[in-house]
């Protein structure tokens, strides 16, 4: 298993950006649940965020990609608006453990790029 980060160093209602090796990755917390994806848009494979750890609209209720403006929901990161409508962003299993938030090497490294 391979901590991450602290759950408890990730306000509520905000975003945060993470490298594991070569591998960008996010996670988002939202009404104390916490979200992590790969930092990849689905439509051109940009990273999403507008400036270190913004991966979030104004409103904080979805996640928007800096490169053309689409629009993710938070809990299932599906595409709402923009060019990669209806598809998803690639969520990463995880788990918390004593308050860290843990992920499991070889599932980051079978991911499809």
């Amino acid at each position: 298993m391979i901590n991450l980060i602290k759950s408890s160093e990730i306000p509520n209602d905000t975003s945060k950006g993470l490298k594991y090796k070569k591998i960008s990755l996010f996670i988002v917390k939202k009404n104390e649940e916490v979200f992590l994806y790969l930092n990849r848009c689905p439509h051109l494979g940009t990273p999403l965020e507008w400036n270190e750890n913004e991966f979030l609209d104004s409103d904080k209720t979805l996640i928007r990609c800096a490169t053309h403006g689409a629009l993710f929901q938070i809990n299932n990161g599906k595409c709402l608006v923009g060019p990669c409508q209806g598809k998803h962003l690639q969520s990463i299993p995880f788990e918390i453990k004593d308050g860290e938030i843990t992920i499991q090497e070889q599932e980051l490294f079978s991911i499809t790029f």
